[in-house]
């Protein structure tokens, strides 16, 4: 009774860990009429993961794993969001899965399986815990590219990030060793007290930040670490650029602020961090915005997009204050719904033996979806961060926590590139109302896509015209969690 006592923090991943197990088992026995079991069952286990999380309250006073896994509040709130980004791409997925030979307990399984390792990298309170969780998700996300055995494009692009991403791995972790050389502890909270005692090597820890955050700096995309951006987006099926695009961005986010935030939080360290960050998100908003400018694939355009949006993640993050951290979780909570709509249009036009991928396939979209052109509308004012909808207030807070930090100037430069990536969105915005349509075939696609999608627009509407809530959430989780 103890040892399940002292598990509580963690029931939500155990409970994860033994569905994914049964799932293997039973799909092992399911023909392929019968998948549609594999399918449920993934989504009732994000269901109870869930319900876990929110309303089974963990025993504070119990440590698990020897203190290398936390339970807080920005963990529940990041970890609710996971969940429901998942789901969404489950129900996204389907149709476009099915018709490419593709809907097999391989694509649940690894999913959850990457699902995991966001969770643990989101409770992570160790070195060991974090590099754990973030493996955990990489090695299903290689797999998960490759996995349209026939798609040369598909493996090409498995191969680069897998490589690359073996490069960062490296990287991060020879830093994190050379942290634990300095300190003699894995766990982050001691180690922020050692440095903070000034007991540590500062040359060693000065070595070991650069190969931190260059690590760090794949991991989120972000110039000049994006070289596997564009080809992984335009490579991998849609359905997993979907799933690569959306949940990973939020347990990257927490990585940076376990290891960044918590544990090399010393006054000296930040003011060496900060300065990396500024020149990694000045370069990503600057070759985001603007390559993305000569894209007229849409998969590519986002992934520039992306590239660029994880610049103004930075710019929260280097603030270095409790609004700005709190203004990041807000923006990338608000970049997660807006991609996995967008993400949703493009998987919704798309069918059997055609990729909705080309800028020219949604000309005049309007005039064959009055509806669906409304909800991509909504997602690409919230991309460019247009009133009312919440992309808008997404920049907004964190420009207002740049300026408070001082960094005026950044701010500057942040709208003047944000006035360059409007462009790119807009052009989307033309071609769907002010051209001719190439395809006038009608649009197909399930209820629950259906249903989930227009949620998904509305949502993003909603939260532009109530966006309160959503901040004070991130606000009043990333207070307590710091």
């Amino acid at each position: 009774m103890q040892f399940l006592l002292s598990l509580a923090p963690a029931y939500a991943e155990v409970f994860l860990l033994c569905m994914i197990c049964a799932i293997l088992l039973i799909d092992l026995f399911l023909s392929d009429e019968q998948r549609g079991l594999t399918y449920l069952l993934s989504l009732a286990t994000l269901l109870g993961c869930f319900f876990i999380t929110a309303f089974v309250d963990p025993i504070n006073e119990v440590e698990p794993f020897s203190d290398m896994f936390v339970t807080d509040s920005m963990a529940s709130v990041l970890k609710l969001c996971i969940y429901i980004s998942v789901a969404v791409v489950f129900v996204y997925s389907q149709s476009y899965i099915r018709s490419r030979d593709m809907f097999r307990g391989e694509f649940f399984v690894l999913a959850l399986f990457a699902t995991l390792g966001m969770l643990v990298m989101v409770s992570g309170s160790s070195l060991l815990t974090l590099y754990l969780g973030l493996e955990m998700l990489s090695l299903s996300l290689y797999a998960m590219i490759a996995l349209q055995r026939d798609s040369r494009q598909a493996t090409e692009a498995a191969m680069k990030y897998f490589v690359l991403g073996a490069l960062a791995s490296g990287m991060l972790l020879y830093g994190m060793s050379m942290l634990y050389g300095a300190t003699g502890t894995l766990d982050i909270d001691v180690m922020s007290d050692v440095i903070s005692a000034g007991e540590a090597d500062v040359t060693i820890l000065a070595f070991a930040l650069v190969f931190v955050v260059a690590g760090l700096g794949f991991k989120l995309s972000a110039v000049p670490f994006h070289m596997w951006v564009p080809d992984v987006y335009h490579g991998a099926p849609t359905a997993v650029t979907l799933f690569i695009g959306s949940a990973p961005k939020l347990a990257a986010f927490a990585f940076v602020i376990r290891l960044l935030v918590s544990g090399l939080g010393a006054p000296f360290l930040v003011e060496q961090w900060q300065w990396m960050l500024i020149i990694m998100a000045v370069l990503s908003l600057a070759i985001g915005n603007i390559a993305a400018i000569a894209q007229t694939n849409l998969k590519r355009m986002l992934a520039y997009s992306a590239i660029s949006h994880m610049g103004f993640l930075l710019l929260g993050i280097l603030s270095g204050t409790s609004e700005g951290y709190a203004a990041s979780m807000f923006y990338v909570v608000v970049y997660v719904l807006t991609t996995l709509g967008t993400f949703g249009v493009m998987l919704l036009l798309s069918r059997d033996g055609f990729e909705a991928e080309n800028l020219d396939d949604y000309k005049g979209l309007n005039q064959r979806s009055p509806w669906y052109a409304a909800i991509m509308l909504l997602l690409m004012f919230s991309m460019a961060g247009v009133p009312p909808v919440v992309g808008f207030y997404a920049k907004l807070s964190v420009l207002w926590a740049v300026v408070e930090a001082g960094y005026v100037w950044l701010a500057v430069v942040a709208v003047m590139f944000s006035l360059i990536g409007a462009f790119y969105y807009l052009r989307i915005v033309k071609l769907m109302y002010f051209d001719a349509p190439q395809d006038n075939s009608p649009i197909v696609s399930n209820s629950p896509m259906r249903i989930v999608l227009s949620m998904n627009g509305l949502a993003v509407l909603g939260f532009g015209i109530f966006p309160g809530a959503l901040m004070a959430i991130c606000a009043y989780s990333v207070a307590l969690s710091l």
